[in-house]
């Protein structure tokens, strides 16, 4: 009778379930660690990309062309959209963009005399990106940050 408990195989598909499942769990871990880190790195691009539009609008207002009415302090973002010093349609930014790190308006950067000068994020993570950004005007800034609020699109 005992050695037929021990040939008995009763125990080795409910362990064969379980290591199964084990490991599915690990890989699940894994592959949404990597989905997290490719979102991460888009939202980092997307950060990039809005924020280098809207310094060249803030630019753009700081530095008007010769026929244009001369530069103000920018007191709202939504002057971008539609200039209020221009009697026609003047647009700098299609639209007014969201912080995409966090889905909230951007943390803005004012100068006492121009106004809104720049804008930065909020979030606190640490960025993928460390290095290797663009020569050209706010990017070359943003080597070494360690968050993403460090990294400031101003004109100052």
């Amino acid at each position: 009778m005992l050695l037929k408990n021990l040939k008995s195989s009763n125990g080795f598909t409910y362990l064969a379930a379980l290591m199964l499942i084990m490991i599915s769990g690990i890989m699940l871990g894994l592959a949404g660690r990597t989905w997290k880190q490719v979102m991460q790195r888009e939202k980092e691009e997307e950060l990039l990309f809005r924020g280098k539009q809207i310094y060249d609008a803030i630019y753009r207002w700081n530095n008007p062309l010769p026929n244009q009415s001369p530069a103000t302090n920018l007191g709202e973002l939504s002057y971008l959209l539609k200039d209020p010093r221009s009697a026609g349609t003047r647009r700098y930014l299609r639209k007014l963009y969201k912080d995409p790190m966090t889905g909230e308006d951007w943390v803005l950067i004012k100068d006492p005399i121009r106004g809104i000068i720049g804008v930065a994020s909020s979030s606190k993570e640490e960025p993928i990106k460390q290095a290797n950004f663009p020569d050209e005007r706010p990017l070359k800034d943003f080597e070494g940050k360690t968050k993403y609020s460090d990294w400031k699109f101003s004109i100052q």
